[in-house]
């Protein structure tokens, strides 16, 4: 029973972390990690497709080994999280709502901005 509800919760962070990847207000990588964790205690075939099959895999096994960022991540996340937040700024026509994005945005560019970054062959022996 504990098994099927930690694959049911890996899938739909999955889904929700694939959403995220376009929807502004919905994060990415916190649902990652949740499936990475679900799926190491629940299916080690889930947990294997996630880190060495799915979209997604190179950036957990890097954060996985390193606790940061691989190189050129930051600049790309960056740039995905100004265009979504524009269009949604472009979209919304209230304006607390319209504050409340930009608020969001600024302070999500502030935590990308202080992710570190390391470059893995820098990091072998």
């Amino acid at each position: 029973m504990k098994r099927t509800i930690l694959i049911i919760i890996g899938w739909l962070a999955v889904v929700l972390a694939t959403l995220g990847v376009v929807l502004p207000l919905l994060p990415t990588t916190p649902f990652l990690l949740l499936a990475a964790w679900c799926f190491a205690r629940s299916s080690p075939r889930f947990h294997h497709w996630l880190l060495y099959r799915s979209w997604f895999g190179s950036y957990i096994r890097h954060w996985q080994n390193h606790r940061a960022l691989p190189p050129g991540a930051k600049p790309r996340a960056l740039i995905f999280i100004v265009l979504t937040f524009a269009v949604s700024l472009y979209l919304v026509n209230i304006l607390w709502v319209r504050l409340l994005l930009l608020l969001m945005m600024c302070a999500l560019l502030f935590f990308m901005w202080r992710m570190p970054v390391i470059d893995e062959k820098q990091q072998k022996p």
